[in-house]
């Protein structure tokens, strides 16, 4: 070799070194590139388009092309993009957002058209802001998707409607609750039949089914199968409202009715012979029949019946005891009659027209007027005095 041809030699070696080390080093670098559609199939034109890596932070950013020269645009391009992974972010405000992974490894990506979606809102700009504003770290929020959220959906709108159910249901057991509550208070606001048996107990209840023997009763406790025999009469309850009226406190207080007169202690023939061991000889005063009840024009009850002495002695100051309940807090009243009956002197002057011999009836009769209020029932007992 020529010493000229070796110094043209000595020259071009480290120019075509330079040339292939250059190769080398533009193989390392990438191209991505694609074309933003909207969802009206439209070409997206002047958005900005984001290029992040893995972590989350930006690489490089671009806008999509105009549309020039009758061409539709929207087309975007990133050079220089080293082999790894990352992210395209695209807002377009209202015609939507999208956010699609590549992977750059040994060649350029095309991704085509990249179509926007309405239904994933990605708040980009507002991101940015606040990391101009603030040096915390902003949390990129997580992607759903369209299953996903009609699934979040789908179990919100079961939740409620079984939180509807629960409500419904406590309701139902609280308006039972109350029902209970006024039949324990009021057992006539459903039973209507007041039941009086000899042993002067009171049944309240429904009369489900009779013959001639037996009574099946329906009452708050339960069904019950009473005997005729044990039954003294079965009185139908009607509860009208009472008025309420103003009393004042200070008569309420000091009206009382008047004490009965003192009687004098009875006189029995035999000092040693007690009532109770002379029963055959005492008289024993009974109700004859039932009481009727009657209500006038005005809305006063009137009372009747009659009393027979069964018994072998005569009967004085005879009297039938009303006891009316005015309600089921235990607050009663009580009115009293007298038996019409014979006429009797004794020795002190004193007479009494509420006599019955052994054997003899006489009738009674009791007026309660529309003042007295109402009541839920009542109950009588006969009273006598002996002497001799």
């Amino acid at each position: 070799m020529s010493k000229t041809n070796f110094v043209k030699a000595a020259i071009l070696c480290p120019l075509l070194l330079t040339i292939f080390v250059s190769g080398l080093q533009a193989k390392d670098e990438y191209e991505i590139s694609g074309n933003i559609v909207g969802d009206d199939e439209e070409k997206v034109t002047e958005t900005t388009v984001l290029l992040l890596k893995e972590d989350g932070s930006e690489s490089q950013r671009t806008e999509s092309s105009k549309k020039r020269f009758g061409m539709g645009g929207g087309g975007f391009s990133f050079e220089d993009v080293l082999p790894g992974e990352y992210s395209i972010k695209i807002d377009a405000g209202a015609q939507g957002t999208a956010n699609v992974p590549v992977s750059v490894v040994d060649d350029d990506v095309d991704l085509g058209d990249v179509i926007l979606s309405s239904d994933e809102p990605k708040p980009i700009a507002q991101k940015e802001k606040a990391e101009d504003v603030s040096d915390q770290p902003v949390e990129q929020p997580e992607e759903v998707s369209g299953s996903d959220k009609d699934y979040v959906i789908n179990e919100l709108n079961f939740e409620v409607k079984k939180l509807n159910a629960e409500i419904k249901h406590l309701n139902n057991e609280m308006e039972d609750l109350k029902a209970l509550s006024k039949m324990w208070i009021n057992p006539l606001a459903i039973y209507s039949k007041e039941i009086i048996l000899k042993n002067g107990s009171t049944v309240f209840g429904k009369i489900v089914y009779q013959d001639e023997e037996t009574l099946k009763v329906e009452t708050l406790v339960g069904y019950l199968i009473i005997k005729r025999e044990n039954v003294v009469r079965i009185i139908e309850n009607v509860v009208t409202e009472e008025s309420q009226e103003y009393v004042p406190e200070q008569i309420r207080d000091s009206y009382s009715p008047p004490p009965m007169p003192k009687l004098a202690e009875p006189q029995y023939t035999s000092g040693s012979l007690s009532r109770d061991a002379a029963k055959q000889y005492s008289a024993n005063c009974v109700l004859v029949g039932n009481i009727s009840e009657k209500k006038d024009k005005q809305g006063n009850y009137i009372f009747t019946g009659e009393v027979k002495n069964i018994g072998g002695r005569r009967s004085d100051f005879v009297k039938v005891d009303f006891v009316f309940r005015k309600n089921w807090s235990g607050e009663t009243k009580t009115l009293t009659t007298f038996v019409r009956g014979a006429y009797h002197t004794f020795e002190s002057g004193i007479t009494t027209d509420a006599t019955l011999l052994p054997g003899a009836s006489g009738g009674f009769e009791l007026y309660v007027p529309h003042s007295f209020g109402s009541f839920i029932g009542y109950s009588y007992i006969i009273d006598w005095e002996e002497y001799e």
